[in-house]
């Protein structure tokens, strides 16, 4: 079943979780039409290599044409209008940033895998939980009311400058058609009147400029208040929430709506800046004793001019033009880690943001190779932050801006990411603060529950599903070495990822991380079917085996070698007695010789009779293994290659068949020959057994009995 088939197979309440991230920028028509397609493409690789991005849009855009070449002859006129208006979308978001929509795709899939990860867990964890607070949620939707109360009024009051503004225009004809009078037509009664209605005009000129500054007053203290108190409690949410989605949680909606408040309020800002505008306009044609506006506009443009000020100091993220941003990035350095380290960016160290090459609508600018010029002994426990100095220009108003992001550790070779990103998700997991420099010179003890809630994010975001209940409290026994109830258990940061497994040469950290890469190289299809129980304990395994029908088999994670997958099967003796086999763990080095699917299948023991034979029948609880695992087989048992059928001329084909031998009496030491290929006999017996013509070499397993 596609990822998309098992989504809109949810709840609706998940359903409205994935509604979320879909917009014009990847619309959901696209993924719901070309669904087997796109989950088939490497759109995360994708994202890293501009030429391999090019080639996948333009497929993307043949997948959409051979798609309105179907909905035509159906006549779908609905279908046809909408997919050639997100194909000319696509044409021209993508055409100059193709690695922009390889990133969303990506983003998207990942989120899909996370949901459907979280749709599968009894139980939301309470990092989770407390993303979806219901008071955040309240307070959101009161802050979208206001911004949108703030825009309304912000226009009335647009239309009441209008009203003065013609007010004004017609009170200034009729002044000046007096003016123009002879003196001695100025003394009838008639122009008496009308100097009567003059002054009325002009009390009524007064009222409207006071009233229309009073709303404006209103309108830059809801501003104000709503920034001060609710947006900046949103802002500080939001940043927690990029926090946890950094190490694989919940892509919460949020920057969306948070964007739309500030180009609202900004909108907003700048429609009373000229609204003060033209009242100085209106000030220069008429003004008398007690005019308000000398008196109250100068405040108020300076209290407009400092809510802009603070909405793009805080508030980084605007969409308002014309704009130009001119960033510079540095890196700030710890205080208190080695001196004389420099960083570069590749190519131009200032770029200019320009709405016109915005993919999507909002000024960024990315800086994809950042180069350490430093020596080769990096801490990966060492935190740094990249620094933007910026300059916003706004019709006049100059701001000089300088943001940050979240800490980031720089490593100067591959084989520190992992402890690098261990660093990464303790950080982010233990504090709200963006810019503690110096976290990990004294790093926090972390509740066992949430780190467990962490790791399952691990897993559902990189490798597509995350770790149940029973998967969560084996990894908790494996760190507490007990079983233990972990709700409110701490777990220091050394215990994590720098002391050494009981008895074993490697962290808790780097063995788990070893396992995510297996999955994803080698075992990838298995691990999102669900069919790898991984995190098991040989204890436990035996009790989930004792019971089952001989030849029932589950997989499992090593224990003791890293990046190490096995299978134990139960099999029973002719007294009755139960017994377990566990084979040699299966590394990444041998996986990418033979697909772990075909281990499965062809997998044989030679008994004490010499007879080859396949021991596993039934995936636990009772699954037939062919039907947990025949569609990932690479070819069916009996598709293999015949000598006429092609193949090197003068030789056999040779196929690879994972093959044990159990001895009688597992008390006997293992003589020098049994870690020797298998003797001619036993060959023999194999061949016998298996076709001449399809084996020529078998790999032989070391294999115990318990």
């Amino acid at each position: 079943m596609s990822q998309w088939s098992q989504v809109q197979q949810l709840e609706i309440k998940f359903l409205e979780q994935v509604d979320q991230f879909y917009d014009d920028n990847f619309p959901m028509e696209i993924r719901h039409l070309l669904a087997q397609w796109i989950e088939s493409q490497d759109w995360e690789a994708a994202s890293n290599n501009e030429a391999m991005a090019m080639i996948l849009l333009q497929n993307l855009l043949i997948q959409v044409d051979e798609q309105l070449d179907r909905v035509s002859q159906e006549k779908n006129l609905l279908l046809i209008h909408n997919l050639k208006r997100i194909r000319k979308l696509l044409q021209g978001k993508y055409h100059g940033n193709p690695m922009h929509i390889a990133v969303i795709i990506s983003n998207c899939l990942r989120e899909e895998r996370r949901i459907l990860a979280a749709a599968s867990m009894p139980v939301q964890g309470p990092l989770e939980k407390s993303l979806q607070n219901s008071v955040v949620s309240e307070r959101q939707r009161n802050v979208e009311h206001k911004v949108s109360a703030i825009k309304n009024s912000a226009q009335m009051t647009d239309q009441d400058v209008k009203y003065l503004e013609d007010l004004q225009e017609e009170f200034d004809f009729r002044y000046k058609t007096i003016q123009s009078l002879e003196q001695s037509d100025k003394n009838s009664a008639l122009i008496k009147q009308e100097m009567l209605a003059l002054q009325a005009m002009l009390n009524t000129l007064d009222y409207k400029r006071k009233e229309v500054l009073s709303k404006i007053g209103r309108v830059i203290h809801e501003i104000d208040m709503l920034m001060s108190n609710m947006l900046t409690e949103e802002l500080l949410d939001w940043k927690r929430r990029q926090q946890i989605a950094c190490i694989g949680g919940p892509l919460h909606g949020g920057l969306d709506q948070l964007q739309n408040c500030f180009t609202l309020l900004a909108e907003s800002l700048f429609q009373v800046r000229r609204q003060l505008e033209k009242l100085d306009e209106l000030l220069t044609r008429l003004t008398y004793d007690g005019d308000p506006i000398p008196v109250q506009r100068p405040q108020l443009l300076e209290k407009v001019n400092f809510l802009l000020y603070n909405l793009f100091r805080k508030f980084f993220g605007l969409e308002y033009s014309p704009l130009h941003f001119l960033v510079k990035a540095t890196i700030d350095k710890n205080v208190s880690t080695v001196s004389n380290r420099r960083f570069v960016l590749c190519g131009t160290h200032v770029k200019a943001m320009n709405m016109d090459e915005s993919a999507n609508g909002s000024l960024s600018v990315e800086f994809r190779h950042l180069v350490s010029l430093t020596g080769p002994h990096m801490v990966t426990e060492e935190l740094h932050s990249i620094s933007f100095e910026t300059q916003v220009c706004l019709y006049g108003l100059t701001i000089n801006l300088e943001t940050s992001s979240l800490p980031v550790v720089m490593i100067s070779n591959v084989s520190q990411l992992p402890n690098a990103w261990a660093s990464i998700i303790w950080y982010n997991l233990s504090t709200n603060d963006p810019q503690n420099l110096s976290f990990f010179n004294n790093p926090p003890a972390a509740t066992l529950s949430q780190l467990l809630e962490v790791l399952s994010w691990q897993f559902s975001s990189y490798v597509g599903r995350g770790l149940n209940s029973e998967q969560l409290n084996m990894l908790a026994e494996k760190l507490m070495g007990q079983q233990v109830s972990y709700n409110d258990y701490q777990l220091s940061w050394a215990k994590f990822c720098k002391e050494h497994l009981p008895g074993k040469s490697f962290t808790f950290w780097v063995w788990l991380e070893a396992i995510l890469d297996l999955i994803k190289k080698h075992i990838l299809p298995l691990w999102i079917d669900g069919y790898v129980m991984g995190f098991v304990s040989k204890e436990k395994e035996r009790i989930l085996l004792k019971d089952k029908t001989p030849g029932t088999f589950l997989l499992r994670f090593s224990e003791s070698n890293l990046g190490g997958i096995t299978f134990t099967w139960v099999d029973q003796l002719e007294n009755g007695e139960v017994t377990f086999h566990s084979v040699e763990p299966y590394n990444k080095g041998r996986l990418a010789a033979l697909p772990f699917a075909d281990i499965l299948r062809d997998y044989k023991v030679i008994m004490a009779d010499n007879v080859p034979e396949n021991p596993l029948k039934y995936l636990y609880p009772d699954i037939p293994k062919d039907k947990a695992f025949g569609k990932h087989y690479s070819c069916q048992p009996n598709e293999v290659s015949k000598p006429s059928d092609g193949g090197v001329k003068g030789y056999v084909p040779s196929v690879f068949i994972p093959v044990s031998k159990i001895l009688n009496d597992s008390t006997d030491p293992h003589s020098p020959s049994d870690l020797l290929p298998m003797s001619p006999s036993v060959y023999a017996v194999l061949r016998e057994h298996l076709s001449p013509t399809v084996i020529e070499t078998a790999v032989r397993c070391k294999h115990f009995h318990s």
